[in-house]
C-alpha cells in the first residue's frame, strides 16, 4: 500500500538480474480496497507495475513473493490472491518451481516472526 515492499522487490529484482541469463519481472496483486478507503489511509497512487492473475504464475521458472505483514499475517490482498491459486496446485502447474518469500513490517516485533 505504501511502497515498502515495492522498494524491496526492486532491489531483489536487481540482484536476480545481476546473474547472467536471469530475467526478472515485477507484478502486483489486485487491490481489494475501494479508492475512498485508500484515500482515507493516505495511500499513495499505485505504481505502474502490472497486475498479475493466478493463471500467469505457471509462466515463471521461479517465484519470489513479497508482502507486508498485518498483525502477523500477510495482507488480505495477497491472501485472496493465494486463495485463487487452488486450481494450479490441484493440477500441479506450480510443482517443482523454486519459490521464496520476503516481507516487511512497520516495527520490530510487528509480526514478521509469524508471517512466514
Amino acid at each position: 500500500m505504501y511502497g515498502h515492499v515495492a522498494r524491496l522487490a526492486e532491489e531483489i529484482k536487481k540482484g536476480a538480474e545481476s546473474v547472467e541469463g536471469v530475467e526478472a519481472k515485477l507484478w502486483q496483486v489486485p487491490e481489494m480496497l475501494p479508492e475512498d478507503v485508500l484515500a482515507k489511509l493516505s495511500a499513495p497512487p499505485k505504481s505502474d507495475v502490472p497486475i498479475i492473475s493466478p493463471d500467469q504464475l505457471p509462466e515463471a521458472d521461479g517465484l519470489i513473493f513479497g508482502f507486508p505483514t498485518r498483525f502477523g499475517m500477510m495482507a488480505s490482498q495477497f491472501k485472496a490472491f493465494f486463495d485463487a491459486t487452488g486450481g494450479l496446485w490441484r493440477t500441479q502447474k506450480l510443482a517443482g518451481k523454486p519459490a521464496g518469500i520476503f516481507y516487511s513490517t512497520g516495527s520490530q516485533g510487528g509480526g514478521q516472526e509469524t508471517t512466514a
